[in-house]
């Protein structure tokens, strides 16, 4: 290695690698003088060539190289460059570029044609850097992984790019103007040409023998910037979406109620606000058939097919599709998700299958399942029903804003879920967010969260309902832990809607997502909870599961997100209530959470025996119900 004095250049390392034959061994050591001209720290490094190893072989050694390279030296930027290449100067905007990755578009495509409208991959990585945040090393370490496990043939282009396609939606990027490269038409204002591209032959030569991407859509089918929604819809869902919330706007209150009321019953929310339905493909999607997620339409219906088979308690299949999936490609984070979705679904809906009676018990039970992979919260529901069913009965999801037409009946419980209650629901300790939305009448109301969903109810027309409590009390009795010496620690649990909000910690603060799903991940996180002195949250389920263990326990929301979590605030008076405690509120705290007196707003109470025994009483009268 060249060591450089150069200060100006200590956070950037160049790398590349060669072979001894004539054309690369010169090109090796012409491109160790260029680097060491422009004062950089560079590692230009000589490999052997084993027998059999053709040019398609030897480029996807880039890979693991590159890898290998970004472990070593974690605090500076790596650029790789390919060794016929070289560099004329190293612009300012290169130097101080603070993105997780930057680089050519593929084919050193102008602006104008940026993404995957015309080609199949994005980067051109000739020349390309990588920053030093976790997400820009996981992008280089996912491409390394491909190109470890995938026995096909192809170029470090195809396992970059299945790195990139994984962590894009995560990756912060700079893309170099074309004009930089000295073979293009130079611009007349603008940054300086500084890279000249080596071209050896062999692209074209061995191009027919190494795998390809797909393109995902043609030019002509590419929308236009400013009639795509942010959100992905189509432009006339989108439409149907801002003219409905207009609609409510100007209509009178109790009209744009029943408005919002038809439109939960008839499944019409749920086709304009959902990210996908889940539907059944026509055909069974092969994983091993979509390679790399040739088709993006393809990968999405292969993710919904692994929810499907999740529902199903095909847990044997699934376990076989997921495999063969991560055989063929490196799963995106959404595709990640929505794997560990599945593997949740089958943990519930699974059943042990010796009999055929036991393979058609079933209940139906409904609860909110996004965001993937799942939000603690709305997922207690089918672990509290697990553990009070029989062994061999399934729990089968019903779509909670599925028309009523669709809906069988059903149990509805965990969530502030109460507008998409049924005629044919029994409901369990649902509650509501605000008294905007109107409930059903004619539903069968064994308990709700609190006293203020049951006068909303009694207010609408509806029957009284005396048995209060979210389900969710009953945690400790289903899993009890012994709380014993705990580590001296805080631990600090956000609403889905507050993670990645950068905040300050204090030193004894340990932080928890709350996004899971499955029985074990719950599990693994209560017991988590219990080893810690107290918790700070600004979930309302956290809290309810903490005050259930008698664990300290300090409520908050903060003040520029107050109004991210949905609703008006009235779901945590109404929680408390109707457990017997003391009216709650989140305290608005800012996002330095060291300025905050938490010994001031925690709360030490808990939820009476009593009180869960009457929960777990109406819980097990609703299984009776429908088994």
């Amino acid at each position: 290695m060249n060591k450089i004095s150069d200060l100006d250049n200590k956070e950037m390392l160049f790398c590349s690698f060669y072979t001894d034959d004539d054309y690369y061994l010169a090109h090796g050591e012409a491109l160790k003088k260029n680097l060491a001209n422009l004062g950089v720290l560079h590692i230009v490094k000589e490999i052997q060539k084993k027998e059999g190893q053709d040019w398609v072989d030897l480029c996807r050694q880039k890979v693991p190289f590159l890898n290998e390279i970004c472990q070593s030296y974690p605090d500076k930027r790596i650029f790789w460059i390919d060794v016929d290449c070289r560099l004329v100067e190293i612009p300012e905007f290169i130097k101080t570029s603070s993105a997780d990755i930057i680089g050519f578009q593929r084919g050193f495509s102008d602006a104008l044609t940026i993404g995957y409208s015309a080609r199949a991959r994005f980067w051109e990585p000739c020349f390309w850097g990588v920053g030093i945040s976790a997400v820009a090393r996981k992008m280089i370490a996912d491409s390394a992984l491909a190109e470890s496990k995938m026995a096909i043939k192809a170029t470090d282009d195809y396992f970059f790019e299945e790195g990139w396609r994984a962590n894009a939606n995560n990756l912060t990027f700079q893309v170099i103007p074309s004009n930089c490269r000295t073979e293009s038409q130079p611009a007349v204002i603008g940054h300086p040409s500084f890279f000249v591209f080596g071209a050896s032959g062999n692209v074209s030569t061995h191009k027919s023998l190494a795998s390809q991407h797909e393109k995902n859509s043609s030019p002509k089918n590419t929308p236009s910037p400013k009639n795509t929604p942010r959100n992905g819809t189509s432009n006339v869902k989108y439409a149907l979406i801002k003219l409905g919330k207009f609609s409510i706007k100007i209509l009178p209150k109790k009209m744009g109620k029943k408005l919002i009321s038809f439109a939960d019953k008839k499944g019409i929310t749920r086709i304009l606000f959902e990210r996908e339905t889940i539907f059944q493909p026509k055909s069974i999607i092969q994983p091993k058939s979509i390679i790399s997620g040739r088709n993006i339409k393809q990968r999405k219906a292969l993710r919904i097919q692994l929810i499907q088979q999740g529902k199903a308690g095909d847990t044997e299949l699934l376990e076989e599709t997921i495999s063969q999936f991560k055989t063929h490609t490196v799963p995106s984070a959404e595709e990640e998700s929505s794997i560990e979705v599945a593997r949740s679904f089958a943990a519930y809906s699974a059943s042990a299958r010796s009999t055929k009676e036991k393979d058609s018990r079933k209940i139906l039970l409904s609860w909110w399942v996004r965001p993937f992979p799942g939000n603690f919260g709305d997922w207690l529901s089918p672990f509290i029903y697990k553990h009070y069913l029989s062994n061999g009965i399934r729990i089968i999801h019903q779509p909670i804003n599925s028309s009523t037409r669709d809906s069988p009946e059903h149990i509805i419980s965990v969530g502030s879920v109460g507008r998409f209650i049924k005629k044919n629901s029994i409901v369990v300790g649902t509650g509501i967010s605000s008294n905007e939305f109107l409930l059903e009448n004619e539903a069968r109301y064994i308990s709700v969260r609190g006293p203020i969903t049951a006068k909303h109810i009694k207010d609408n027309g509806g029957p009284s309902v005396n048995s209060f409590g979210d389900p969710a009390a009953v945690i400790s009795l289903i899993m009890p832990i012994e709380r014993g010496k705990t580590n001296g620690r805080v631990a600090l649990v956000r609403h889905f809607t507050h993670a990645g909000v950068s905040l300050n910690l204090p030193d004894n603060f340990d932080e928890f997502s709350i996004l899971l799903s499955g029985p074990k991940s719950i599990k693994q996180f209560l017991t988590t909870l219990n080893s810690y002195d107290e918790v700070v949250t600004s979930a309302m389920h956290v809290l309810i599961v903490c005050q259930s263990y008698n664990i300290p326990c300090s409520l908050i929301t903060f003040f520029e997100l107050s109004e991210s979590v949905s609703g008006t605030g009235i779901k945590y008076a109404d929680y408390a209530l109707g457990v017997g405690l003391q009216e709650i509120a989140p305290t608005p705290v800012g996002r330095d959470l060291t300025e905050v007196d938490f010994g001031a707003i925690i709360r030490r109470d808990s939820i009476p025996l009593e009180k869960k025994k009457e929960i777990e009483s109406c819980i097990m009268q609703s299984i009776e119900l429908v088994t």
